[in-house]
């Protein structure tokens, strides 16, 4: 997994529960939050990355409740999860070092001289 950008789903799946447990609809309001409002993730996108993330051990059920007759669970970030969105994070940074740097270079133009 390390060896694989994440997509941004599960990125932002995972950045919303680093700080502390949610259910569902929460994890949605905080992907909201994160992105300033810009991705709106789809419930039937969440719960499949939720299954896939569980799958891969990244996440666990952090408890489960009865809310107004429906059972809500709560998800957390495992160990391995929080290691897999440190990596990426740094893999994230880095690249946009590069680009810092890239851009701090100017753009050359055909003649040599930059813009």
């Amino acid at each position: 997994m390390a060896d694989r950008q994440l997509q941004e789903p599960t990125r932002l799946v995972l950045t919303a529960l680093a700080d502390a447990p949610r259910h569902g609809y929460a994890i949605l309001q905080e992907v909201r939050a994160i992105t300033g409002g810009r991705t709106r993730l789809l419930t039937g996108t969440l719960y499949t990355a939720l299954d896939r993330l569980l799958q891969q051990e990244l996440i666990r059920i952090d408890h489960e409740e009865i809310v107004d007759g429906r059972l809500r669970r709560s998800f957390a970030l495992t160990e391995q999860g929080r290691e897999v969105l440190g990596q990426e994070t740094e893999r994230l940074r880095a690249s946009l070092a590069e680009a810092e740097r890239r851009l701090a270079l100017g753009r050359t133009v055909p003649d040599g001289s930059t813009a």
